[in-house]
């Protein structure tokens, strides 16, 4: 039976030429992007994406989009986000249906909202796809949960570092408290800050700290540690970005709702849905 394209099944307006989506990929699974998702790839002209973006998400694009790399690392831009914001609107302007596609979830320290208050300023029409922010999709293939009614009653998603590397100042007393996870996004640079100021403000040294490198990748890494030990323990194993730092006493579930390792996922390039379902299980 021949396969359909999945935008033709979505109750939902195509892009049109000089359109911008702001689209979710999720932490880097494939299996966790959504059908909206799916859809405005397979329609796209052109992808602005990050460096987080897995190779298997970019896969379902058409192989007729136009790619166009502005990941960011630490003091190493592809493209600063003021040049990125031209080339949204450059291509916009073009008549290309453009699809900006971020890691996680666009309006979480996903800098969509900046994105799109200069789409809006140049009268650009835009439409956003949330996704599975890093901070779920880490923690549900870790094993442990981000709240638990005998654990943790509330979270909190925390920036690990500053715009220009300015200094953490967050309100650490709200952050620290028990029976809470505080979940540090881009965090390894500012681990010793993150790990006085917590002991400082009342949480003991042996509390519990997860550290999840490329989580829901085949790549995931994961060490459980506490706050007293957590720089020694990222010399140690040799973490590196992306990695999130998650404090909280849900961390002490992992082992017991361990979850197995995420399996590689091959996507053909322009693939449908249809077509990956004969080949693996989304």
């Amino acid at each position: 039976m021949p396969s359909r394209r999945v935008s033709y099944d979505l109750a939902e307006s195509p892009l049109a030429p000089g359109e911008v989506a702001i689209v979710g990929a999720g932490p880097g699974d494939p299996g966790l992007l959504t059908l909206r998702a799916l859809s405005l790839l397979e329609q796209a002209d052109c992808l602005v994406f990050d460096r987080l973006v897995s190779r298997e998400v970019l896969a379902l694009a058409s192989p007729r989009a136009r790619r166009f790399y502005v990941g960011k690392a630490s003091r190493c831009h592809a493209l600063t986000q003021d040049e990125t914001n031209a080339l949204l609107v450059r291509l916009a302007g073009e008549g290309k249906r453009v699809v900006r596609l971020k890691g996680g979830d666009p309006y979480i320290f996903g800098r969509g909202g900046e994105e799109a208050e200069v789409l809006v300023e140049h009268g650009i029409h835009f439409r956003v796809v949330p996704g599975i922010t890093s901070a779920q999709g880490c923690a549900a293939y870790g094993g442990f949960p981000l709240t638990h009614r005998d654990h943790a009653q509330s979270v909190t998603f925390v920036t690990g570092h500053c715009k220009g590397d300015g200094d953490l100042a967050l309100d650490w007393t709200s952050l620290a408290v028990p029976h809470h996870t505080a979940v540090f996004y881009m965090g390894l640079a500012n681990a010793e800050l993150i790990s006085r100021k917590l002991q400082d403000h009342g949480l003991p040294a042996d509390h519990p700290v997860a550290l999840v490198e490329r989580g829901t990748t085949p790549e995931q890494r994961q060490v459980i540690t506490c706050l007293g030990e957590l720089v020694e323990t990222i010399a140690r194993e040799g973490l590196r970005p992306p990695t999130l730092i998650v404090v909280g006493e849900v961390v002490r579930l992992a082992d017991t709702l361990a979850q197995p390792a995420p399996k590689e996922a091959i996507f053909a390039e322009g693939e449908t849905l249809e077509l990956v379902r004969e080949r693996i299980a989304l």
